[in-house]
């Protein structure tokens, strides 16, 4: 028999997962190529032969996804599969639309053919959208953990943007690792509050020998989802965010609400600044597909280190990049600090966005007076750089996770600003963590 021809539909991430749980020295399969789109820069590269496996001695190449149909025509392929995630059910239909008319079958994978099993115990926190507060979910998570004696481990959702061969299995326990390991502003958003908190962070492209590590040295493993893309690991406890600020989303964006079915646990997160009425859309729309679930209320307030600086200035917000990009969001905590504390004006800075930052305001328009902390490499890291100095304004609000202080060279004055989870009544992440503590830790 033939083997079935298949494209993989990526962002660098999910898909090469999908490709090592399913079809990896799979006889019955032959992956032509991955398709990538979302992140910039890792089209036309290869998946390794080092991590492609024995079925693919030269490696698998990646395409921009633009090439899609031609491809699927090209190579007579058989099926696509669509791996990648915070997209609407219309952008997943309208993918399967152009597979299906140019001749191939469209596929979506599912949690028993893309899920590894763990020998201890895996919290999961997940969400229904980018920018819902699922990190600062995590990081609450693994310090109540970390606060009953136990030993952590965070395996965060992969973002390997760089040379895939040494990126397999990636460690973090300091800033310097990051350094070390060349990590993007995106990675060390995610990584860095867990380490500064005392944490390990794992990451990289095979999941199933980061899991073996990381069980090495954990009593309990948290899953630290990405975008709002579902857990790599069969979670014991499911703890799903989601955000009043867009209702309704939780319903009709793949795959959070796959997620929002799977809870076990659902956080209606910024419930301090979203509007009463749309708190209840989500809480109405959580109890329609998943009843069982128990809901925890929160807040996310935020923490200014010198509010007065911003009175009356100029201010150029600098906002978390994939929240604003393909999260959709039009505003972060560094606009919430300059309205709470009187700025005088947000400055617009897309007439002053050079190289990439440029293109990225062309692909979303609907960022307006802020700036996105996009990233991905060395190069663009320099051109939000020279983006955020080019920008006429008397003050810069870092509403990132990280301190890009650390890592840019700004020549204005600066304020940070942070978020973190503060939950609503009874019960609370103690109380659900330590019944799941309970019933699954045996010390």
């Amino acid at each position: 028999m033939p083997r079935t021809k298949v494209i993989i539909m990526g962002a660098a991430g999910r898909d090469f997962h999908n490709f090592n749980m399913f079809y990896r020295d799979n006889q019955n399969y032959e992956v032509i190529a991955f398709t990538a789109t979302q992140i910039p820069n890792i089209e036309n590269r290869k998946y390794p032969p080092e991590l492609a496996g024995k079925l693919y001695p030269e490696g698998i190449p990646i395409y921009p996804e633009e090439k899609l149909e031609e491809l699927i025509k090209k190579f007579k392929v058989d099926e696509v599969v669509f791996s990648y995630s915070d997209v609407s059910h219309q952008y997943v239909m309208e993918r399967a639309s152009r597979v299906i008319s140019s001749g191939a079958s469209f596929r979506l994978l599912g949690l028993n053919q893309t899920m590894l099993e763990s020998k201890v115990p895996v919290v999961a926190v997940v969400a229904v959208r980018t920018g819902c507060g699922k990190s600062q979910t995590s990081r609450k998570v693994a310090k109540l953990l970390r606060g009953m004696g136990l030993k952590v481990v965070v395996v965060r959702h992969p973002m390997p943007y760089g040379d895939l061969r040494k990126q397999v299995v990636q460690r973090f326990a300091s800033i310097e690792d990051m350094i070390r390991q060349n990590c993007t502003i995106e990675e060390m958003e995610e990584y860095e509050p867990h380490i500064v908190n005392g944490g390990v962070v794992y990451a990289g492209v095979d999941y199933e020998k980061i899991l073996r590590q990381a069980e090495s040295e954990a009593d309990v493993i948290v899953w630290d989802g990405g975008n709002n893309d579902m857990p790599f690991f069969r979670p014991d406890l499911t703890i799903v965010v989601t955000d009043p600020h867009r209702p309704g989303h939780e319903l009709t964006y793949y795959p959070g609400s796959s997620n929002l079915r799977i809870a076990d646990v659902v956080v209606i997160n910024k419930v301090d600044s979203a509007r009463p009425e749309d708190v209840e859309t989500v809480r109405k729309n959580i109890r329609e597909v998943n009843p069982k679930a128990i809901i925890v209320e929160s807040a996310s307030p935020i923490f200014v280190e010198d509010g007065a600086l911003i009175r009356g200035k100029r201010a150029l917000a600098v906002e978390d990049g994939p929240t604003l990009t393909h999260g959709e969001m039009s505003y972060g905590a560094a606009v919430l600090a300059a309205r709470k504390f009187g700025a005088k004006e947000l400055v617009d800075p897309r007439d002053y966005a050079v190289g990439s930052i440029k293109e990225t305001f062309k692909k979303y328009p609907q960022i307006k007076d802020l700036l996105p902390a996009v990233g991905y490499g060395k190069e663009q890291i320099k051109e939000l750089e020279k983006t955020i100095n080019r920008t006429p304004a008397d003050i810069v609000i870092i509403g990132t996770p990280i301190d890009l202080r650390r890592i840019l060279k700004m020549n204005k004055p600066s304020v940070r600003v942070r978020y973190e989870l503060q939950e609503i009544g009874k019960p609370d992440l103690q109380d659900i963590l330590e019944e799941f503590v309970k019933k699954n830790i045996k010390k």
